[in-house]
């Protein structure tokens, strides 16, 4: 039961060329930057991820998109990496965007045994109709576009098929775990890491902090430890080394409002 190895080494040693992950974060959000910078190092390629967004420039998975370890990614925003719209456009990459509820809900289901789901998201769109660039050609053209979806009347509305999301790994970060896998995420940093633990067949956390089976109350668990198969425990430099997206600031001074 006890779910913690040695180091983040360890943890992605079997991340093999051509696998696929689903990565949680949103933005630099909760992303598990631990175990993408030691995927890095270990020279793993040929990626197909499955993540909100890709990072930033040189930031969350966008080290690894730079590198051109990413083959193909499943998302839903490509804003604020430069280098993932360049790639794109340039034939470098396959996309499949998503929105994001749908790809959220995608996660979800396919963690839980869910093969497909009906949503009323994307209907009379390209997400529904096909189209969608996935892959251009370097000249531009479209090399390889969206299939259309089936689309259901219930209740007189249309509802678009969507396909349930698992992957081959997942890579989370959390605020806390025990060594039994539980995990619980701070705030905002939650976002797609449950989602993207449970669609992942060996789900590995990194943890801010870890504790003792029993430590964490039962009704404060975030994800339970079924979801999760390793635990890495960073250290306190690595738990308070968290990029920041946008800094904003104000006048010294100046009043709230």
């Amino acid at each position: 039961m006890d779910k913690v190895v040695r180091s983040a080494d360890e943890a992605v040693a079997d991340i093999g060329h051509g696998s696929s992950l689903a990565v949680g974060g949103f933005g630099l959000s909760g992303v598990p930057d631990v175990l993408i910078q030691t995927l890095y190092q270990q020279g793993t390629g040929g990626l197909s991820v499955v993540s909100n967004n890709c990072g930033v420039d040189a930031g969350g998975l966008g080290t690894l998109l730079a590198a051109g370890r990413i083959v193909r990614v499943t998302g839903s925003y490509i804003g604020e990496n430069k280098e993932f719209a360049r790639r794109y456009l340039s034939g470098e990459l396959e996309l499949e965007l998503t929105p994001q509820g749908t790809l959220a809900e995608r996660l979800r289901a396919g963690g839980a045994g869910i093969p497909a789901f009906f949503t009323p998201t994307g209907v009379g769109t390209l997400v529904a109709e096909g189209g969608m660039p996935w892959h251009y050609h370097p000249d531009g053209s479209v090399a390889v576009a969206s299939p259309a979806k089936e689309v259901r009347d219930y209740d007189g509305r249309d509802y678009v098929l969507e396909r349930g999301i698992t992957t081959d790994f997942a890579l989370v970060r959390a605020a806390k775990g025990d060594r039994h896998g539980n995990l619980v995420f701070h705030k905002a940093s939650r976002n797609f890491n449950p989602l993207a633990a449970m669609a992942g067949r060996t789900t590995i956390a990194e943890v801010e902090e870890l504790v003792e089976p029993g430590a964490i109350d039962p009704d404060e668990v975030h994800l339970p430890g079924v979801f999760v198969q390793r635990l890495v425990e960073l250290t306190p430099e690595q738990a308070a080394a968290k990029g920041i997206e946008k800094k904003t600031v104000r006048e010294t001074g100046a009043t709230a409002r």
